[in-house]
Order: structure tokens, then C-alpha cells, then sequence
């Protein structure tokens, strides 16, 4: 008999937040490969089948890649599934993140950032998953362990909306959340299921209805208006996420505020643009400043995909000077949310962008890092800046 979980606060990592999220949506199928820092959270999901707390099936694989196929293969057949990884093994499933967009699946994938080498680095970097940003997959970056948990929950709600059906990877950092412990509250099991149903796939297999899957397509087959579909069901992710995030806010008592949150940012001069755990830093320098009568504001982006172009726009209009931190760049471009707020802003009336690369490699970004960012905007000289470089390095 599988036991269920009650309503209980917990100290816990924010990978074995990720596992309980996992837990408590009820995946039946799971397959992954290890890599630090994304392991812990299989093996708590393996060990909560072995103790018979979760009804699924674990399959070990040989890769990435392969993971990444057998959870493919499980969802068509109308299981509810779920895989993890970090950095070279995300890379590893290139191909198949493709697939698994291009079928339509509501496949949820935890990615742990980790910088990608050479050199090689373990530590927190976005990288890998800003290469995946045109796979068709949803992307939100959590900044604390609660919402590591209850954007699993979310996530199969919002991948399974049969206006969206895609797949969606729900990214946490590298050992600032996936290996420190913070208090998270787990929901009862019955609350989740009341607000996340069990998966209905209207299509999958069945051996007494074969048909084909992913076919072959001519230039003059629906190849391109298959495309076309991916992207118009992106854009009607938007309607489903803010829909979503309402009702959990109404059942758990937590907002998540839909794409983006805005931290005092309604009178601000100057705004900075962060994602993931770089927000939490930022939010302690914003009150620190607002302590001493500047007006400065903060604006985390939580869903990357579909990327919040219009709550930006309304975000950051009438404002001094706008900053866009990144912890990836584009080499010969620039950092990737930069390049995304900057074609967002493009044709209106828009404030001075400021785009700022750190934190790469898990590098500190510090207190003072960030009221540099704000002294660099304050000198009203726009473009990109790399902060706190070491000289002769």
C-alpha cells in the first residue's frame, strides 16, 4: 500500500524539494543518469520507490540521452513522467528535447544550472539551459526551494493545459538551492490532487490503434505549420500560466505572480532584470538603498519561455535606466536576457539597457556587485559590462 503525505513543514534541500514536488504529483515513470549536482534528486525518488512511498517505475539508463528518450516513450503511452539533469547531460539531450517538444508532450524535467566546460565547474551558471531556449520546452527559474517544490506542481498543470501541451524544465542553482537546506512546506497529498488531475492524454499508444509517430515530412507536409503551431501554443502558455498561478495562490496561499515578479518597482528610477537566486541578493541591496532614498526596483523573471515580453515592457516604462544581469552569455552577442529584453523593448519608447555578465562559474556576486550595477547606470552610459573581473587573470 503507498503511503500519502500529509500537510508538514520540513527542512530540506531544494533537490529533495524537487523529488517531494515530484512525489506529490504523482509521476508513475522516472529515468535519468547521474551527474553532480542533479544526482540527489533521483536517488530520493528511487529510494522513495524502494520504500514504496511512490507508485513508479524507475528505469536506469546508460545516458542522457537515453533518459531523456525512455521518458519520451513512457508519455506517449499516457504516463505521467519525469527526468532530471545538469549542464553536459542536458547537453546530451539536445536532440531529444527537440522530439519531445515536436510530439507535444507534457514532459517536466528538473535541470540543476552548472556550468559547462572547459574548464571543468560544477558550480551555478545558466548556460546550459539558455542553450535550450529554442527546443520548444517552457522554462522558469525557481529562486528558493519552496518554489523548486511547487513549480513541479505547476508545471504538469500548465504543460498538460490542452491549449499549451509542451514540455516544460523547472531550473534550480547549483548547490546555492539544490544542496543547502531551507524550510519548505509540503502540501497534503489530497490538496495536490484536487488541484492537479491525473494526465489525459488525448492521443498515445495503443497497440489496438497503431498509427506513426513523428513521421516523416516533405517541405510541402505540415512541417512548417506543425512549427507554427509550437510557437502559438507558447504564446497561449502565457494565458495558462497566469490562470494556473492564480489558482495555487487561492489553494497553497502562495503567489508566484505569473511570469515575472516585480519588487518595488512601481516609483523606481533605476531597475535591474535577474533570475533564479541572483534575485534574492538583489532584493537585500534594493531595500538597503531604498534605506537611504533611491529609487531603485527589481524585476525577477521566473518563466524565460514563453518570455514575459509585455510585463517587461509595462515593468519598465518610464523608468531612468533599466538593468539586465545574466549568468550566461552568447559569445559575440552578449548575455541572453539582455538580448531577449532588448528585442522586447525594441520599436517603443524604452529606457537606457544596461546588460551586466556575472556570475559565471558559481562566482560571487556580491553586495557591492550589485550597487556597482547601479552606480554604472547612474553615469547614464548604456552598453555591456562584465562585473567584477579579475585584471591579468
Amino acid at each position: 500500500m503507498i503511503r500519502t503525505l500529509q500537510k508538514y513543514n520540513a527542512i530540506m534541500t531544494g533537490n529533495e524539494a524537487v523529488a517531494m514536488g515530484a512525489k506529490l504529483a504523482r509521476v508513475r515513470f522516472i529515468s535519468a543518469y547521474p551527474i553532480t549536482p542533479q544526482t540527489t534528486i533521483v536517488e530520493k525518488l528511487a529510494e522513495m520507490i524502494a520504500n514504496r512511498e511512490l507508485d513508479a517505475r524507475y528505469v536506469e539508463v546508460e545516458s542522457e540521452h537515453s533518459a531523456m528518450a525512455a521518458t519520451m516513450a513512457s508519455e506517449l503511452t499516457g504516463t505521467r513522467s519525469y527526468t532530471a539533469t545538469s549542464s553536459h547531460g542536458l547537453l546530451y539531450m539536445h536532440e531529444m528535447l527537440h522530439w519531445v517538444a515536436g510530439q507535444r508532450l507534457p514532459v517536466v524535467m528538473s535541470v540543476v544550472n552548472r556550468a559547462i566546460g572547459p574548464p571543468w565547474n560544477i558550480w551555478s551558471d545558466q548556460t546550459d539551459t539558455m542553450n535550450q531556449k529554442d527546443t520548444g520546452w517552457m522554462q522558469v527559474y525557481c529562486e528558493s526551494n519552496q518554489e523548486a517544490l511547487d513549480t513541479i506542481l505547476m508545471g504538469y498543470r500548465i504543460a498538460e493545459d490542452r491549449n499549451v501541451m509542451l514540455p516544460l524544465m523547472t531550473m534550480e542553482d547549483a548547490f546555492v538551492l539544490s544542496h543547502t537546506s531551507e524550510p519548505v512546506n509540503v502540501p497534503e497529498q489530497k490538496a495536490v490532487d484536487d488541484f492537479l488531475p491525473e494526465l489525459d492524454l488525448s492521443y498515445r499508444i495503443d497497440v489496438d490503434r497503431p498509427m506513426g509517430y513523428g513521421s516523416y515530412s516533405t517541405p510541402d507536409g505540415p512541417f512548417m505549420e506543425l512549427k507554427k503551431d509550437m510557437h502559438d501554443s507558447m504564446d497561449r502558455a502565457r494565458k495558462a500560466i497566469r490562470s494556473v498561478t492564480a489558482e495555487f495562490a487561492t489553494s497553497f496561499d502562495r503567489n508566484y505572480s505569473g511570469l515575472i515578479e516585480e519588487f518595488l518597482t512601481e516609483d523606481a528610477d533605476y531597475v535591474l532584470i535577474a533570475s533564479g537566486t541572483l534575485a534574492s541578493t538583489g532584493k537585500y541591496v534594493i531595500q538597503r538603498l531604498r534605506e537611504k532614498g533611491y529609487k531603485v526596483g527589481l524585476i525577477r523573471i521566473r518563466f524565460f519561455r514563453p518570455f514575459p515580453a509585455d510585463e517587461i515592457r509595462k515593468a519598465v516604462k518610464g523608468t531612468k535606466g533599466t538593468g539586465i544581469i545574466d549568468r550566461s552569455i552568447s559569445f559575440g552577442s552578449g548575455g541572453n536576457t539582455f538580448l531577449e529584453v532588448s528585442s522586447s523593448l525594441y520599436g517603443t519608447d524604452n529606457p537606457p539597457l544596461y546588460g551586466f555578465i556575472a556570475g559565471l562559474g558559481g562566482r560571487d556576486v556580491k553586495i557591492e556587485d550589485f550597487e556597482e550595477m547601479f552606480r554604472i547606470m547612474e553615469k547614464k552610459e548604456p552598453g555591456q559590462y562584465w562585473i567584477n573581473i579579475r585584471r591579468g587573470d
